[in-house]
Parts: C-alpha cells; structure tokens; sequence
C-alpha cells in the first residue's frame, strides 16, 4: 500500500487568510517527504470554502515540486471542461518537467450546479466535455501536430511545447464519485482511478472497484497499472477520546462547508448526475460515529487507525490511501501531530 495527503481546504478569509492557509499546507507537503509519504494531492474547486482556496492544482504543486525532491504530485482532480485542453495539457506539461517526471494527473467532472453556471456550461454536457478534454490532453502529450477537432474544441495542426517529462505522457487517474460506468470506462481505458469511499456504502464501493479490475484486465492493459486511490479523513491522537472529539468537531465542520456549497442541488436535476439530488440531505443526515464504525473516516490512536487499515485491505486490496488532514480546518500543530504519528506508528504496518 502507498500513502499520501490530500489538500482538501474547507475554509474561507474569516477562518484562515490564504497566504496563511498556502503557508501551512507547504510546510506540510515538506514534512510530508521528510516522513516518508508517498505522494501530495490537491483539488480543483472553486467560490466556496469547501475547496475554493484550491482553484488551481498545477500553481499549488509547482510550489510543492520546488520544495521536495522525491514525493509524487497529484492533481486530484484536474477539471477539463474549465479549461481549453491546449492550456490544461500546457501547465501539466511543465508541472512535468518541473518535477523531473513526479506528476500524476487526475482528471474529474466536477459536479457543483454553481461552478458550472460560472463558467456558463451546462452540466448535461459534463460527461463529453471531460472525455472530450482529457482525450485532447493525451493525444497533445503523445503526438505531435496534432489536429483536434470534435463538438467542443478545433484546433491543430500544432505541437506541444515544452514535451512531457515522462514519455509519452503522465500517468492519467479519473475521479469517480457514484457512477458505476465511470469506473468501467477507466479501467477500459487503463486509467487509476480516484474514490471517495465515504459516500458509498463499502458493497457499493466493491462493486465499482471490480467493474474497474474487470475492464481493465479485458483490455489488455499492463499488469499492475490498475492503480486505485481512496481518499479518507484522518485525525490521529495517542488519546482515543481526544481523537473521537477532535475528529466529530473537524468532520462537522467540513460537512456544514460542503452543505453549502451543494446547496443549489435541492432545486437542480441533470441527467448526468443522477441521484444527486438527495445529496443536501445525505451530508446532513451524517453521523460521524457510524463513519467511524464502518471506517469510512480514519480516526482514533495510531493502534486503532492500524486495524481500519487491515479492514479497508482486506475489502478494496492494495490500494494507494490519500489523507484529507486538513479538511475542518484544525491548527497546524494538530495536523503535523497526524501527519507524524501516522508516518511512523501506522505505515510501517503495511510496508
């Protein structure tokens, strides 16, 4: 198993300024390589204080590559259909670069009613658009004068500059939330692939996973390359009550930002995205002593967070963990506590 962190804020100027925010997750991404993690990841979102102090993730880990060495870099995820391919597949090339061959790029949908207003695009077109988007971007990488044409973007003949690092390109992972099909169509493809296990319940999540493992292998893709990163919260103490206490107040609070921010989806349906109209009620219906029970949150002593671990292995396999640390907002000095308790009592168990 790998592990890492994930840059999920969920937080806004009244909390925390960001040049204050930016400062404290980059000392982490530091500690982060000195302790052994293997790869830092952050979102693209955008308005809200659940992840609006991440609207790019190529600038925040440019940053990142120019403070470490040897630790991965992970967009998670990267949204085509808010940016021309020509643009995305530029910055990730030189993100690339930058890192000497460090960068994986995940791609995601987005899903927020309100981020797709901004961007006047219509949220039935989401799933072309971000096939559409992350095509283009490969074949930029991997070719040269390269012609594009399709319902949304024409350009070409041209060829990128500057080329990838890695030949022919990154290694591409795609963020799935609930639809079944999306991990399908990722393994077809011989993508990774990004999940959220805390919004599924875990037989949905198993069922999703072998669709993935299945198409994969049916494909013919390399042996091994069927990567699956899952991301979790995470709050470690050598107390378990202060663990349980500090992680209900910090879950609380990014549920009470999240709530917010999918807010619009009490009164918008799409085709694209069915079932979401009950998300509003599904955040605040949540119960963080049931998340912790069916361990879909990692919360406790180093000991306790060990035996979830073996649990979750033995359900999902090898899987890559990515660490929402941050998420809730807590000081810095709780988050590095994480951070290292985690590093040095948990990991070992699974090396």
């Amino acid at each position: 198993m790998e592990f890492g962190i994930n840059f999920f804020p969920t937080v806004g100027p009244e909390e925390k300024p960001a040049d204050v925010y930016f400062d404290e997750a980059l000392r982490l991404v530091e500690l982060a390589e000195e302790l052994g993690y293997d790869h830092v990841k952050t979102v693209e979102h955008y308005f809200f204080k659940y992840g609006g102090y991440s609207p790019d993730p190529v600038t925040f880990l440019a940053a990142a590559a120019a403070r470490t060495s040897r630790i991965k870099l992970v967009t998670g995820a990267v949204i085509p259909a808010f940016t021309h391919p020509l643009k995305l597949a530029g910055k990730l090339a030189m993100l690339d670069n930058i890192s000497k061959g460090r960068l994986q790029v995940g791609f995601g949908r987005a899903f927020l009613p309100d981020e797709f207003d901004a961007f006047e695009l219509a949220m039935d077109e989401s799933r072309p658009r971000f096939l559409d988007g992350l095509r283009a971007c490969q074949k930029l990488w991997a070719e040269e004068n390269v012609v594009w044409d399709s319902e949304f973007y024409k350009f070409g003949p041209v060829t990128l500059l500057p080329r990838p690092y890695q030949r022919p390109h990154p290694r591409i992972l795609v963020a799935a939330a609930i639809t079944p099909s999306s991990c399908e169509q990722a393994g077809h493809d011989g993508h990774g692939l990004l999940l959220v296990p805390s919004i599924s319940k875990r037989e949905k999540v198993q069922e999703m996973l072998t669709l993935y493992r299945k198409a994969y292998a049916e494909a013919g893709h390399a042996p091994g390359g069927d990567e699956v990163h899952l991301s979790y919260g995470c709050y470690l103490s050598e107390d378990s009550a202060e663990a349980m206490a500090k992680g209900r107040e910090y879950s609380q609070r990014t549920n009470a930002v999240m709530v917010d921010a999918v807010a619009a989806w009490g009164t918008r349906r799409s085709e694209g995205y069915a079932g979401y109209e009950a998300i509003v009620d599904k955040i605040k219906k949540s119960d963080f002593d049931k998340s912790v029970a069916e361990n879909k949150t990692l919360v406790g002593t180093p000991e306790e967070v060990t035996e979830r671990l073996r649990t979750i292995r033995e359900w999902y396999g090898d899987v890559t963990i990515s660490l929402q640390m941050i998420s809730g907002n807590p000081p810095y000095e709780e988050t590095a506590r994480t951070a290292r308790l985690f590093a040095e009592q948990v990991i070992p168990n699974f090396r």
